[in-house]
């Protein structure tokens, strides 16, 4: 009935009569399984024609036929001593449907189950087709009085946007309410919903847009926009300030002093651009800072960012510079497939997105000023807080030391937290109570928790309990040890493996699986922690607990410990491989066998999701991989870490990953089936960072291993990995061999994707030499496997090889659609690295048609892709193909330039091809400039390395010296 009356019996359309029978049925369904007499339906059918009573029986008939015909019999109309009742599940019922699936979907997003709510929404505005029966005259089914109006639907649709909004799916939101714009232009809650999905997906001009249309349409109905909509309308021109402080520490007392202190630090114009927070356990260093940043948001209006150093955390590395660095550089909005993967390159990175801004940065729980220095913004308009337990140096920052609270204010911050009737007249015993805390911030916050959660004590009691968990004048610990003992053995138990914890947070299933419980009794006992101060919620169903509880915690490891940890670990190698399998369908054949299972482990629609959980859990992966390493679990920290490469190879973030997968490769020494995992990963990953000769060591190591196994995947994968090696190093025939072997492995076991993989790789070697018609033939097979089994990775580069040999052969204008269409599928899987080697592909083949311009353009978007990438080949051929723009342009000092900048690159990763190119290169450019005999060694170099490739270069090279009559000819 959403739409035009339409009844359905599975995939067939049931007829039902002419418009006075559709009439009666109308009104039976409205009161589906209610007794209706003739003279009800009559009244309501044909109110001024009583007489027609008679005609009902026939329309009943009608519609009994109907429904006989269709053989819906779970649809019966019933004849009763009164009239007629319509039987039928009302969940048919496409109106009583809709109000169900709104039912449900309000209840899992009380339950924060917003994927779920999602997906009940979507099924229930897709109900609608149109208008509330909108072919049926309402007058004759009961008027207004039965209408089911249509602002349920445009409740569900904004509902739903919103819901797509908070999981992240913006573009879902923007295509939904741009189509709802459309027919409602003057529906605020609509042009919200739209201005918010297109600001997320980073298009500010489209969100102003919709503003403006937005206004247009009010201003015709006498209104103007509500104030939301103007601030949407600002932000977008503007543009959103990032911040990633959490919400402000609830009724913060006191510390005035100490917040003038950090407020003076910030507004100075010295070269010190920081204030170190240093302070004792418990004692507010971290609700201070972030105090003082939400106090100082006006004076650095450009973003806030916090980074949890984790310096003293127990059972967690503190956070490298490295790390710290990605994720400053992510909050600034960096995409990850840009990071650089050197500490030095990020820190240039980091300082340069600083720079010009005024940006507030909250270094929370440093280890040390060593840990910090690179962090430290260097702009003039921003400022940094640091917190740690130790002091700072002078040099770096201006320093605040946080002492206990003085006594008033830690009575002022007890009775804040407090019923204030409870504690009236009784200002001596909070006065020692806060005395016992030691007046320090965190045991009083728990020891007020605990007093309002039991409404039923005295301040008596209260302070009883903490005399017996005894003096502690100098920690606060009693507290802690007070609210403890208030805890069910369940709670005590989750508190105590809490302590336990390898990474810094953990999610509710994580949590369920840490406490092999199901997740409702999980969120049980993790609200009660909480709601008592114990844990800190740090997003939603996401926990961690302050590293001073975490201490008292892991000082007691409940007997169960290693087990639950055990358990923990065992959701993340099975949710991991779900992850990994979701998102990267193709690597399938080449994933690891996870050999455990886990009754919390996750599943991932899409790869959307898959990759985002990756993403999220990456900092808990890590320690996972590194506790299992250290507590003899190499089956589990060796699967993580190969399991987790691909995401961080496609973030282009080797060397983090090598430093977590040394460790696992030390502990998997007895394992075989491991070993030749982790080192054909390390293989891959030493090979991308211009390490050949180290990548072709570790993968002729795991090749026996990979043999001895009988794995004949592995031996192709290794194969293929030491023919890569072999061939930057220079010797083609044994590469152009090994991947001969590798391909018929691949054939062998039928991956379909590694022989396209190969097919292109054999391309990209006989275009090398020449031999284009064979290296067309390969790489045209190379494009029709992977567009046969959807590999777009791998098309985009079996497109970049086919065009470049196109361009060899002077097909010019069909080289450049096949490059374009490369870029395109690596900007749609936001790979980098691929899309900068399709520009330049595409430069290349305008300045073989002469369009310098054009060539010079797109050179220039391929370096502004490549910004931040560590890839070695791609930056010796960016600079290779450049100067050979320069050259072309007559640019021969800039030339020379680039072809000794790509040769510097080559030198440093023995890379020949690159190194003969960047000779020839330099020869050419040393001879325009008339610097001859400078150019000698260069050309003897060049000539050398050709024929040591076999590759006919050499021969033009002798050709081309031997037409010289300066010095350039002489040997």
């Amino acid at each position: 009935m959403l739409g035009p009356l339409e009844a359905w019996h599975g995939d067939a359309s049931v007829p039902l009569g002419d418009l006075q029978q559709r009439y009666v049925l109308v009104v039976l369904l409205l009161n589906a399984n209610k007794p209706m007499t003739p003279e009800r339906i009559t009244e309501i059918v044909w109110p001024d024609q009583p007489e027609r009573k008679n005609l009902v029986r026939g329309y009943i008939k009608g519609l009994r036929k109907a429904f006989e015909l269709a053989r819906a019999g779970d649809v019966v109309i019933e004849t009763t001593p009164t009239g007629y009742v319509l039987r039928i599940d009302e969940g048919k019922i496409d109106t009583v449907r809709f109000d169900r699936l709104r039912e449900q979907a309000a209840r899992a997003v009380h339950e924060n189950e917003q994927r779920r709510a999602v997906d009940l929404l979507r099924e229930a505005v897709a109900l609608w087709r149109g208008g509330f029966i909108e072919d049926i005259d309402i007058d004759r089914v009961g008027g207004v009085d039965v209408v089911f109006s249509d602002e349920g639907y445009h409740d569900a649709l904004g509902d739903l946007a919103e819901l797509e909004l908070l999981v992240g799916d913006h573009r879902s939101a923007r295509d939904r309410m741009r189509r709802a714009v459309r027919t409602r232009p003057d529906h605020q809650k609509y042009a919200e919903l739209l201005m918010r999905a297109l600001i997320a997906g980073g298009d500010q001009v489209g969100a102003i847009k919709v503003f403006e249309a937005a206004g247009e349409a009010l201003a015709q109905a006498g209104f103007e926009p509500g104030p939301l909509l103007r601030n949407l309308a600002e932000r977008a021109r503007r543009g959103e300030p990032v911040s990633s402080l959490p919400s402000r520490p609830g009724r913060f007392t006191g510390r005035a002093a100490e917040l003038a202190a950090v407020a003076k630090a910030a507004a100075g114009t010295g070269e010190r651009r920081a204030v170190w927070v240093s302070g004792a356990p418990g004692v507010g260093k971290t609700g201070l800072a972030v105090e003082a940043a939400h106090r100082l948001k006006r004076r650095f209006p450009d973003g806030q960012l916090l980074v949890r150093l984790n310096g003293f955390t127990p059972n967690v590395a503190p956070t490298s510079i490295s790390d710290a660095l990605t994720q400053l550089l992510t909050e600034l909005g960096v995409p990850p497939e840009q990071i650089p993967d050197t500490v030095s390159r990020k820190t240039t990175l980091y300082q340069t997105q600083l720079y010009g801004t005024k940006t507030l940065v909250v270094l929370d729980n440093a280890v040390s000023p060593d840990q910090v220095r690179p962090l430290l913004p260097e702009a003039e308009g921003c400022f940094a807080v640091v917190t740690s337990r130790h002091m700072g140096e002078p040099d770096i920052s201006a320093h605040v030391r946080l002492a206990p609270l003085p006594p008033d204010d830690a009575f002022s911050l007890f009775t804040a937290l407090t019923d204030p009737f409870r504690v009236h007249g009784r200002s001596a015993d909070v006065a020692g109570l806060v005395k016992r805390c030691g007046y320090l911030p965190m045991p009083i916050n728990i020891a007020a928790a605990l007093f309002r959660r039991h409404d039923r004590w005295s301040l008596d009691h209260l302070l009883g309990l903490i005399d017996e968990s005894g003096a502690w004048q100098e920690d606060g610990t009693a507290a802690i040890r007070a609210s403890f003992r208030q805890l069910d053995a369940a709670q005590q138990e989750t508190f105590r493996l809490f302590g336990q914890l390898p990474g810094p947070d953990v999610d509710l299933r994580g949590a369920a699986a840490l406490l092999g419980r199901d997740i409702a009794v999980t969120r049980a006992l993790l609200d009660e922690l909480h709601e008592v101060c114990l844990l800190e919620e740090v997003a939603p169903d996401r926990y961690q607990m302050l590293d001073a509880l975490k201490e008292f915690a892991s000082a007691d490891p409940p007997e169960a410990g290693r087990e639950a940890l055990l358990r923990l670990l065992d959701f993340y190698r099975v949710t991991l491989a779900a992850a990994v399998g979701t998102a990267y369908p193709f690597d399938s054949a080449g994933q690891p066998s996870v050999d455990r299972t886990s009754p919390r482990a996750l599943s991932f629609e899409d790869q959307e999701s898959a990759l985002k959980w990756v993403s999220t859990e990456r900092d808990n992966l890590v320690a996972a991989v590194h506790y299992a390493s250290r507590n003899g679990l190499a089956g589990h920290a060796w699967r993580v870490a190969v399991l987790v490469w691909r995401r961080f190879a496609s973030a282009n973030r080797f060397r983090d990953w090598i430093d977590a997968t040394e460790l696992a490769r030390q502990a998997v020494d007895s394992d075989r089936y491991g070993q030749a995992h982790v080192l054909l990963r390390l293989a891959t990953t030493h090979d991308r960072l211009g390490h050949h000769a180290d990548a072709l060591e570790l993968a002729t190591t795991a090749l026996p291993l990979w043999t001895g196994l009988g794995e004949v995947w592995g031996e192709a994968a290794t194969l293929g990995a030491m023919a890569i090696c072999t061939m930057q190093l220079g010797d083609h025939e044994k590469a152009m061999a090994q991947f001969e072997t590798a391909l018929e492995k691949y054939e062998q076991c039928g991956d379909m994707r590694g022989q396209a993989h190969v097919l292109s790789q054999l391309g990209y070697l006989h275009e090398q030499h020449h031999e284009y018609d064979t290296a067309l033939r390969q790489q045209e097979a190379a494009v029709r496997i992977n567009r046969t089994i959807g590999n777009q990775r791998g098309l985009a580069h079996a497109l970049n090889n086919l065009g470049a040999i196109r361009q060899h052969l002077g097909e010019l204008d069909d080289a450049i659609p096949e490059h374009l269409e490369a870029h395109e599928i690596a900007t749609e899987l936001g790979d980098s690295a691929l899309a900068a080697y399709a520009l330049t592909n595409i430069a290349d083949a305008h300045r073989l048609a002469g369009r310098l311009t054009e060539a010079v353009r797109h050179h220039g978007l391929a370096e502004v892709v490549a910004t931040g990438l560590d890839d070695a080949d791609l930056r010796a051929r960016l600079f290779r193909d450049r100067g050979l723009v320069a050259r072309d342009g007559r640019d021969h000092a800039k030339a020379l330039q680039l072809f000794q900048c790509s040769l510097d690159v080559a030198a440093t990763t023995g890379n020949s091809t690159h190194r003969s190119h960047a000779e020839a290169g330099i020869a050419r450019a040393l001879h325009a400039l008339g610097r001859h005999r400078e150019a000698v060694p260069h050309w003897n170099l060049a000539e050398e390395v050709y024929a040591a490739l076999d590759q006919p270069e050499a021969a033009q090279v002798r050709a081309e010296r031997a037409e010289l009559t300066c010095a350039c000819g002489q040997r």
